[in-house]
């Protein structure tokens, strides 16, 4: 497997539903820590994620797919999240099935999405990621910067 098989596009409204997996992918498990059960994508402060996603104006979403596959998602939307600096400003989610990282195409894919918001007129993305989160290299090498920070988490922004 390698970057080259893996191609990027809109995904498509019928496919949202593939965002519940995505956004369990997206947890952050530090070495050596069990991973939180399956449901707890069901909590509040996760389904501002994908709840009702596509409806909202600001909903945009991209897919990593490898043959038939959909092997990776970058989504945003303009949502109160860990991310969130302003209501003008869509907030990132991504991730991308465990086999298919370390490959490139989570840094094409939050590039491609940055050029969208950038051709929609957005002036700014952010997002929140764990300070332990080897994806905060990648952020940075993508234009995010750290505006932000708690005990666990940086806020990062992107001027587009």
């Amino acid at each position: 497997m390698n970057r080259s098989e893996i191609t990027i596009r809109e995904m498509m409204p019928e496919e949202y539903p593939l965002l519940e997996d995505f956004l369990y992918e997206a947890i952050f498990i530090p070495e050596g820590v069990q991973p939180p059960p399956k449901d707890i994508i069901k909590e509040e402060a996760l389904q501002v994620y994908i709840r009702d996603f596509g409806k909202l104006q600001d909903d945009r979403c991209l897919a990593a797919v490898c043959g038939d596959k959909i092997v990776g998602a970058v989504w945003v939307r303009i949502m109160n999240d860990y991310g969130h600096i302003d209501d003008d400003t869509p907030s990132f989610a991504i991730s991308l099935y465990k086999e298919y990282r370390n490959m490139g195409t989570g840094t094409e894919l939050m590039r491609e999405m940055l050029g969208l918001l950038r051709k929609s007129g957005y002036k700014k993305a952010s997002l929140a990621v764990q300070k332990a989160n080897y994806a905060v290299r990648m952020y940075k090498k993508v234009g995010f910067e750290i505006v932000g920070e708690n005990d666990e988490e940086y806020i990062m922004v992107c001027s587009l």
